[in-house]
């Protein structure tokens, strides 16, 4: 009787990890006897590279409203005082470092706010 109930289970979860595994998708495909036979989608497993992507042009376009709000020389005096701070404030001045881009947007938007 426990041999019929195992194997029962195990037919079971087979099923349930079909069911969820159809439940995020799914293609169908007719074989040469004319069975439709349903499989899953297979998942994905990549970087979302525009999500990135967006994410430093956020943090250099912010960068650039800064300094332009600011100013050069300000900019720079507070990138020097987050050097000489903890390990964390040395890490944000590495970061907040003025690079050409950075630069390019100040002289963009600093009409903005003089």
């Amino acid at each position: 009787m426990t041999y019929t109930q195992n194997g029962f289970s195990a037919r079971l979860r087979k099923v349930q990890r079909s069911h969820a595994r159809m439940a995020r998708g799914y293609h169908s495909k007719v074989g040469a006897d004319g069975l439709i036979v349903f499989r899953p989608k297979r998942r994905k497993m990549s970087f979302p590279l525009r999500g990135f992507v967006l994410l430093i042009m956020g943090v250099l376009v912010f960068k650039g409203l800064i300094m332009a709000q600011s100013g050069a020389d300000v900019y720079a005096a507070r990138i020097d005082a987050l050097k000489q701070g903890t390990a964390l404030e040395q890490a944000g001045a590495v970061l907040m470092y003025a690079d050409p881009v950075t630069q390019a947007v100040a002289r963009k938007t600093s009409p903005l706010f003089w």
